[in-house]
Protein backbone atom coordinates (compact mmCIF):
# COMPACT_ATOMS: atom_id res chain seq x y z
CA UNK A 1 0.00 0.00 0.00
CA UNK A 2 1.39 3.00 -0.90
CA UNK A 3 1.15 5.95 0.96
CA UNK A 4 0.48 9.88 -0.47
CA UNK A 5 3.37 12.26 -0.74
CA UNK A 6 2.77 15.21 1.99
CA UNK A 7 1.95 18.33 0.41
CA UNK A 8 4.96 21.30 0.56
CA UNK A 9 4.03 24.00 3.32
CA UNK A 10 4.59 26.63 0.47
CA UNK A 11 3.86 26.70 -2.85
CA UNK A 12 4.93 29.11 -5.35
CA UNK A 13 3.60 30.09 -8.92
CA UNK A 14 5.20 32.92 -10.82
CA UNK A 15 2.16 34.42 -13.32
CA UNK A 16 2.80 37.99 -15.43
CA UNK A 17 5.88 38.75 -13.26
CA UNK A 18 4.68 38.09 -9.85
CA UNK A 19 5.49 35.55 -7.69
CA UNK A 20 2.34 33.87 -5.98
CA UNK A 21 3.27 32.72 -2.69
CA UNK A 22 0.84 30.40 -1.19
CA UNK A 23 0.73 29.27 2.41
CA UNK A 24 -0.39 25.63 1.86
CA UNK A 25 -1.28 23.58 5.48
CA UNK A 26 -5.08 24.22 5.42
CA UNK A 27 -5.47 21.39 7.64
CA UNK A 28 -3.65 23.57 10.54
CA UNK A 29 -5.00 26.55 8.86
CA UNK A 30 -1.85 27.88 7.73
CA UNK A 31 -0.24 27.87 10.95
CA UNK A 32 3.20 28.87 11.51
CA UNK A 33 5.39 25.69 11.84
CA UNK A 34 8.88 25.70 11.10
CA UNK A 35 8.52 23.89 7.80
CA UNK A 36 5.77 26.27 6.74
CA UNK A 37 8.26 29.38 8.08
CA UNK A 38 11.23 28.16 6.36
CA UNK A 39 9.36 27.39 2.70
CA UNK A 40 7.89 31.26 2.31
CA UNK A 41 11.47 32.63 3.87
CA UNK A 42 12.81 30.37 0.90
CA UNK A 43 10.10 31.13 -1.68
CA UNK A 44 10.70 34.89 -0.67
CA UNK A 45 14.65 34.60 -0.95
CA UNK A 46 14.44 32.78 -4.53
CA UNK A 47 11.25 35.86 -6.34
CA UNK A 48 13.99 38.47 -5.18
CA UNK A 49 16.78 37.36 -6.67
CA UNK A 50 14.67 36.24 -9.81
CA UNK A 51 14.91 39.06 -12.29
CA UNK A 52 11.58 38.27 -14.11
CA UNK A 53 9.87 38.49 -10.76
CA UNK A 54 8.58 41.94 -10.27
CA UNK A 55 6.55 41.70 -7.09
CA UNK A 56 5.31 39.10 -4.94
CA UNK A 57 2.03 38.25 -3.16
CA UNK A 58 1.50 35.91 0.11
CA UNK A 59 -1.82 34.26 0.28
CA UNK A 60 -3.17 31.86 2.35
CA UNK A 61 -4.75 27.95 1.04
CA UNK A 62 -7.99 27.04 2.45
CA UNK A 63 -10.30 29.42 4.70
CA UNK A 64 -7.72 30.99 6.63
CA UNK A 65 -4.96 33.10 5.92
CA UNK A 66 -2.87 32.09 8.79
CA UNK A 67 -3.57 31.13 12.34
CA UNK A 68 -0.65 31.99 13.89
CA UNK A 69 2.08 30.29 15.79
CA UNK A 70 1.95 26.32 15.63
CA UNK A 71 0.84 25.62 19.25
CA UNK A 72 0.71 21.79 18.99
CA UNK A 73 4.35 22.20 17.88
CA UNK A 74 5.15 24.76 20.36
CA UNK A 75 5.06 27.52 18.27
CA UNK A 76 7.69 29.15 16.48
CA UNK A 77 10.84 27.99 18.06
CA UNK A 78 13.78 29.97 16.93
CA UNK A 79 15.30 29.01 13.72
CA UNK A 80 13.43 27.22 11.18
CA UNK A 81 15.27 23.72 10.91
CA UNK A 82 17.80 25.41 9.39
CA UNK A 83 15.90 27.73 7.04
CA UNK A 84 14.76 31.38 7.99
CA UNK A 85 13.24 32.40 11.23
CA UNK A 86 9.82 34.18 12.00
CA UNK A 87 12.17 37.06 11.92
CA UNK A 88 14.14 36.24 9.23
CA UNK A 89 10.25 36.31 6.85
CA UNK A 90 9.14 39.52 8.28
CA UNK A 91 12.33 41.20 7.39
CA UNK A 92 12.79 39.67 4.04
CA UNK A 93 8.85 41.15 3.37
CA UNK A 94 9.31 44.69 4.61
CA UNK A 95 13.23 44.69 3.12
CA UNK A 96 13.29 43.33 0.37
CA UNK A 97 13.44 45.17 -3.20
CA UNK A 98 10.60 44.09 -4.33
CA UNK A 99 6.58 44.84 -3.47
CA UNK A 100 4.81 42.50 -1.37
CA UNK A 101 1.03 42.37 -1.69
CA UNK A 102 -0.61 40.04 1.13
CA UNK A 103 -3.85 38.55 -0.28
CA UNK A 104 -5.37 38.12 3.35
CA UNK A 105 -8.02 34.86 2.20
CA UNK A 106 -9.79 34.45 5.42
CA UNK A 107 -8.72 34.43 9.37
CA UNK A 108 -5.64 35.84 10.77
CA UNK A 109 -4.53 35.56 14.00
CA UNK A 110 -1.47 36.54 16.13
CA UNK A 111 2.01 36.14 13.82
CA UNK A 112 -0.37 36.17 10.83
CA UNK A 113 -1.31 39.38 11.34
CA UNK A 114 2.55 40.11 11.55
CA UNK A 115 2.61 38.55 7.87
CA UNK A 116 -0.08 41.13 7.26
CA UNK A 117 1.87 43.97 8.97
CA UNK A 118 4.70 43.27 7.18
CA UNK A 119 3.23 43.50 3.67
CA UNK A 120 3.66 46.57 1.90
CA UNK A 121 0.32 46.45 0.81
CA UNK A 122 -2.54 44.02 2.48
CA UNK A 123 -5.93 43.00 1.19
CA UNK A 124 -8.54 40.77 2.83
CA UNK A 125 -11.71 39.64 2.42
CA UNK A 126 -14.85 40.81 4.18
CA UNK A 127 -15.58 39.33 7.58
CA UNK A 128 -12.45 37.82 8.31
CA UNK A 129 -12.09 37.39 12.04
CA UNK A 130 -8.40 38.19 13.39
CA UNK A 131 -7.04 39.24 16.78
CA UNK A 132 -3.98 39.49 18.85
CA UNK A 133 -4.94 36.81 21.01
CA UNK A 134 -1.39 36.26 22.47
CA UNK A 135 -2.40 37.09 26.32
CA UNK A 136 -5.23 34.97 26.34
CA UNK A 137 -2.95 31.71 26.06
CA UNK A 138 -0.15 33.24 28.21
CA UNK A 139 2.28 35.45 25.93
CA UNK A 140 2.66 38.68 23.91
CA UNK A 141 2.97 39.39 20.03
CA UNK A 142 6.40 40.34 20.87
CA UNK A 143 7.81 39.75 17.74
CA UNK A 144 5.09 40.81 15.69
CA UNK A 145 5.26 44.14 17.53
CA UNK A 146 8.21 45.48 15.30
CA UNK A 147 5.96 45.30 12.33
CA UNK A 148 2.04 45.92 13.79
CA UNK A 149 3.00 48.97 15.76
CA UNK A 150 4.11 51.50 12.67
CA UNK A 151 0.73 50.52 11.52
CA UNK A 152 -1.55 50.70 14.30
CA UNK A 153 0.00 52.91 16.83
CA UNK A 154 0.52 53.14 20.92
CA UNK A 155 -3.28 53.53 21.45
CA UNK A 156 -5.09 50.84 19.31
CA UNK A 157 -2.06 48.72 19.76
CA UNK A 158 -2.39 48.69 23.47
CA UNK A 159 -6.17 48.07 23.62
CA UNK A 160 -5.44 45.21 21.29
CA UNK A 161 -2.69 43.37 22.71
CA UNK A 162 -4.18 43.65 26.11
CA UNK A 163 -7.71 42.43 25.51
CA UNK A 164 -6.68 39.81 22.63
CA UNK A 165 -10.42 41.13 21.27
CA UNK A 166 -11.59 39.54 18.02
CA UNK A 167 -12.07 41.73 14.96
CA UNK A 168 -13.53 41.82 11.84
CA UNK A 169 -11.32 42.86 8.70
CA UNK A 170 -13.41 46.02 8.19
CA UNK A 171 -12.48 46.66 11.55
CA UNK A 172 -8.81 45.91 10.58
CA UNK A 173 -8.96 48.32 7.65
CA UNK A 174 -10.33 51.13 10.22
CA UNK A 175 -7.27 50.35 12.31
CA UNK A 176 -5.23 50.79 9.26
CA UNK A 177 -3.63 46.89 9.23
CA UNK A 178 -5.73 46.30 5.78
CA UNK A 179 -6.13 49.19 2.36
CA UNK A 180 -8.88 47.26 1.34
CA UNK A 181 -11.21 44.86 2.56
CA UNK A 182 -12.96 42.80 -0.75
CA UNK A 183 -15.55 40.43 -1.19
CA UNK A 184 -14.41 36.72 -1.23
CA UNK A 185 -14.82 35.79 -5.21
CA UNK A 186 -13.25 39.60 -5.70
CA UNK A 187 -9.79 39.07 -3.71
CA UNK A 188 -7.24 37.79 -6.94
CA UNK A 189 -8.58 40.53 -8.83
CA UNK A 190 -8.57 43.13 -6.35
CA UNK A 191 -5.32 42.35 -6.03
CA UNK A 192 -4.16 42.22 -9.92
CA UNK A 193 -5.39 45.87 -10.02
CA UNK A 194 -3.20 46.50 -7.79
CA UNK A 195 -0.22 44.62 -9.46
CA UNK A 196 -0.90 46.30 -12.95
CA UNK A 197 -0.90 49.66 -11.30
CA UNK A 198 2.53 48.40 -9.43
CA UNK A 199 4.20 47.13 -12.64
CA UNK A 200 3.99 50.66 -14.15
CA UNK A 201 6.89 51.99 -12.47
CA UNK A 202 10.12 51.54 -12.91
CA UNK A 203 11.68 48.40 -11.44
CA UNK A 204 14.70 50.57 -9.80
CA UNK A 205 12.19 53.37 -8.58
CA UNK A 206 9.56 50.59 -6.90
CA UNK A 207 12.73 49.21 -4.82
CA UNK A 208 13.74 53.01 -3.78
CA UNK A 209 10.34 53.99 -2.99
CA UNK A 210 9.88 50.58 -0.90
CA UNK A 211 13.02 51.54 0.97
CA UNK A 212 12.55 55.48 1.23
CA UNK A 213 9.63 54.66 3.50
CA UNK A 214 11.48 52.02 5.68
CA UNK A 215 14.26 54.81 5.82
CA UNK A 216 13.21 58.38 6.44
CA UNK A 217 10.63 57.21 8.82
CA UNK A 218 13.53 56.36 11.17
CA UNK A 219 16.13 59.49 10.81
CA UNK A 220 16.23 62.95 12.09
CA UNK A 221 14.19 65.66 9.72
CA UNK A 222 18.16 66.77 9.12
CA UNK A 223 19.08 63.11 8.36
CA UNK A 224 16.13 62.83 6.28
CA UNK A 225 16.82 65.84 4.02
CA UNK A 226 20.15 65.42 3.67
CA UNK A 227 19.46 61.35 2.73
CA UNK A 228 16.55 62.35 0.14
CA UNK A 229 18.35 65.53 -1.57
CA UNK A 230 21.06 62.94 -2.35
CA UNK A 231 19.02 60.18 -3.73
CA UNK A 232 16.72 62.31 -5.65
CA UNK A 233 19.62 63.65 -7.30
CA UNK A 234 21.17 60.42 -8.42
CA UNK A 235 17.67 58.70 -9.41
CA UNK A 236 17.24 61.51 -11.87
CA UNK A 237 20.38 60.81 -13.33
CA UNK A 238 19.92 57.52 -13.79
CA UNK A 239 19.08 55.48 -17.07
CA UNK A 240 15.71 54.70 -15.31
CA UNK A 241 14.53 57.69 -15.07
CA UNK A 242 15.63 58.84 -18.67
CA UNK A 243 13.98 56.16 -20.00
CA UNK A 244 11.08 57.46 -17.79
CA UNK A 245 11.13 61.29 -18.73
CA UNK A 246 11.68 60.15 -22.77
CA UNK A 247 8.91 57.87 -22.74
CA UNK A 248 6.67 60.88 -21.49
CA UNK A 249 7.59 63.07 -23.67
CA UNK A 250 7.35 60.93 -26.59
CA UNK A 251 3.99 59.94 -25.30
CA UNK A 252 4.47 56.16 -24.88
CA UNK A 253 5.08 53.82 -22.41
CA UNK A 254 8.23 52.91 -20.84
CA UNK A 255 10.17 50.17 -21.88
CA UNK A 256 9.21 48.53 -17.90
CA UNK A 257 5.55 48.94 -18.53
CA UNK A 258 5.18 46.30 -21.13
CA UNK A 259 2.93 43.51 -20.38
CA UNK A 260 4.66 40.58 -18.48
CA UNK A 261 4.46 37.21 -20.36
Amino acid sequence: MTQATPAAPTLCEIRRGTAWITLNSPETRNALSAPLVAGLGAHLRAAFADESVRSVVVTGAGKAFCAGADLKNKGMAGEASGGDSFVDVLRLMRHGDKPVIAAVNGASFGGGLGLVAAADIAIAVGGAKMSFSEVRIGVIPAIISVVVLPKLGEHLAMRLFLTGERFTSERARDYGLLHAVVPTAELEAAVQRELDAIHLGGPGALREAKQLIRTVTTLSEEEAFAFTEKKSVALFQSDEAAEGMRAFVEKRAPRWAREER
